[in-house]
């Protein structure tokens, strides 16, 4: 009777895994297998971490949100046309398609490429805020960096700007838990938790825990904005200090793509905290007088299926000439492993940049079990040896750079909530791609022969990690 029992249930559970939607066949037959080898444990994983669900009533309130905000289609686009040669138009049609941003025109940028440097970037910008701040952040630390932004949102908010702040409940547990939280909130800070957890149990009950809100976002004044791969926290990184320090890049952005991210900014804000902001996206926008046209491109696990795996192809195929990239954390799907190899047979001079120690074992095997086909394709290989590498940038044929918080893996492809801005410019795509060069000159080159010399232990241990990737 308990055999038949059991059997029935993972039956069922079997049946869900394939009637499940928008999962793909190699994620089917991953969970099949766990579920066949692991029983009972495999049954509870799937339940538990098989499903992209956030909870019903967290859903209805994010879709009551964006319904009653204005269409982002609307932001940003009272500034100049965008310029955009006629090749590269789809693109950008693309990234508008994944979360409704038009291309807009009219922005300057400048690239920070030191984390200590970049939040000193974003202090100053607070201690000039007019009107508001508006912040947003994975992981923030009780740390130096940290402090520092806590300590610039308590003197803008005393000086009577409106400071909204949002840190992820997991990533900034440290900070949320800490007195500092409460000081800010006293001192008149506006604070917010993404995705609260509660009570564990509970919480795994109406949706999974580990879904999060992985963006890095700052709004100054309706105008201002930083965009990129820092977290509020010290390069040091003191949680996981032996592979620091972290290596970050963020640009400052100025002009209508400012307003984008305020958009972006407010669906986070209206879901988990608690006041509107239809009335600052609906203040008059500056046209701005920059040369960069700019797109923000987001993604999350309530919104387009497959979001940003399809920006990185459609970059990926774009490419005539030149594609740099540099990623902590590289477990793709066939799709994406399938393009990159097709950049490097039609004679794309690809290069891609990974930590050479990675704070995630499984998933560095199980990028590491993509060299060899990625190597054989052309592609080059370096791994960074300056600390871990956590700047996510792709530069394409010297004029378009994607830069943001996703990672190129599955965890950013479907459980986390993304930001990314997309933009157009020479001399933007310039200083990332000189900066991408002082990161290959601080790499190793990983040759195919360094490959077919591993041991076999490495090489089963790579693979095993690569066949587990779509349930990690």
């Amino acid at each position: 009777m308990i055999l038949a029992l059991h059997l029935l249930a993972q039956g069922l559970v079997l049946i869900r895994v394939m009637l499940r939607p928008q999962r793909d066949p190699a994620s089917r037959i991953a969970w099949v297998v766990v579920v066949l080898v692991l029983p009972v444990l495999g049954m509870l994983a799937y339940l538990v971490l098989g499903e992209t669900n956030i909870g019903r009533r967290r859903a209805a309130r994010m879709q009551r949100v964006l319904a009653a905000l204005p269409e982002p289609a609307d932001m940003g686009v009272a500034g100049p046309p965008p310029a955009l040669p006629e090749r590269l138009e789809g693109v950008f049609r693309v990234g508008q398609s994944l979360s409704g941003y038009l291309p807009v025109g009219g922005n300057t940028a400048r690239l920070s490429g030191d984390s200590n440097a970049s939040i000193a970037g974003m202090i100053a910008d607070i201690d000039a805020a007019e009107r508001h701040v508006h912040l947003l952040f994975y992981i923030w630390l009780p740390d130096g960096n940290g402090l520092k932004v806590a300590e610039a949102l308590q003197r803008a908010a005393a000086r009577g700007v409106t400071c909204r702040a949002i840190a992820d409940d997991i990533g900034s547990r440290a900070m949320i838990r800490s007195p500092h939280w409460a000081a800010m909130r006293q001192a008149g800070v506006r604070l917010a938790r993404a995705l609260p957890v509660g009570m564990p149990v509970l919480r795994a009950l109406d949706g999974r825990i580990d879904l999060r809100n992985h963006r890095k976002i700052l709004v100054v004044d309706n105008r201002i904005t930083w965009c990129g791969s820092q977290n509020c926290a010290d390069p040091e990184f003191l949680p996981k200090a032996k592979f620091a320090p972290w290596v970050d890049a963020v640009m400052r952005f100025e002009g209508p793509i400012a307003r984008q991210n305020q958009h972006l900014f407010a669906t986070d804000w209206m879901s988990w905290g608690d006041d509107d902001l239809r009335e600052i996206l609906a203040e008059p926008l500056e046209p701005g007088t920059g040369p960069i046209t700019a797109q923000v491109v987001a993604s999350g696990p309530t919104e387009r299926h497959s979001a940003m795996p399809e920006m990185f192809q459609t970059l990926i195929y774009a490419a005539r000439r030149e594609l740099v990239i540099s990623t902590p954390y590289y477990v793709p799907d066939e799709a994406m492993q399938a393009a990159l190899r097709a950049a490097g047979n039609r004679g794309v001079a690809v290069r891609i940049i990974f930590p050479a120690r990675n704070d995630n074992p499984a998933v560095a095997a199980a990028s590491r079990s993509h060299y060899a086909d990625l190597l054989a394709a052309g592609v080059r290989i370096f791994e960074y040896e300056g600390g871990l590498l956590h700047t996510k940038s792709l530069t394409l044929d010297g004029e378009v750079t994607l830069i943001g918080s996703a990672n190129m893996d599955r965890r950013s492809f479907d459980l986390n909530y993304e930001n990314n801005i997309l933009l157009h410019d020479a001399e933007a795509t310039a200083a990332m791609r000189a900066l991408q060069e002082r990161y290959i000159a601080h790499s190793h080159e990983v040759t195919a022969a360094d490959v077919a010399a591993w041991p076999l232990h490495r090489q089963l241990w790579n693979n095993t990690a690569a066949l587990l990737s779509p349930v990690l």
